[in-house]
């Protein structure tokens, strides 16, 4: 049976083991995790508990958002959800606590997708998930909702 385990040491997650996909941790930011929905699309917003793991965010952000998103998250060691955000265009802005990545459609249909996927991640971040916030194989953020 797989599980989630992940110890924090400075802001960072030193193990993951999960299922599918194999996500590179090395780096990843623990955070608060809260999804809103945008015109043309929605909002991950990443949380963090300091400046310097802020600042570890900040850093990260730059140097691996580009390029195709989606979320991932877990309960209990096992996935329930993964959302490829790949219909639309995702753009990543640090904040003073964290960083904004927001996604959007080029078109209706896209929009309509992308709003889905922003109530699934909500509903599961808040029904006790641990989500998962990655660009290519590499994991920006991890953590869960504020419920």
């Amino acid at each position: 049976m797989t599980s989630n385990v992940i110890t924090k040491s400075k802001g960072r997650a030193d193990k993951i083991s999960c299922a599918s996909p194999k996500l590179d941790m090395q780096d990843a930011v623990a955070c608060e995790i809260s999804f809103e929905k945008c015109k043309g699309g929605f909002r991950i917003h990443c949380c963090c508990d300091d400046l310097g793991e802020c600042a570890e965010l900040h850093c990260l952000c730059e140097a691996i958002c580009e390029g195709d998103c989606f979320c991932c998250c877990q309960r209990d060691g096992k996935q329930v959800c993964i959302c490829n955000l790949s219909c639309g265009q995702c753009k990543c802005e640090n904040t003073e606590e964290g960083c904004c990545i927001t996604c959007t459609g080029g078109n209706a249909k896209c929009c309509e997708i992308l709003q889905a996927c922003c109530d699934c991640l909500e509903c599961c971040c808040k029904s006790g998930c641990c989500c998962y916030v990655c660009f290519g194989d590499k994991c920006c953020c991890f953590g869960g909702c504020n419920s």
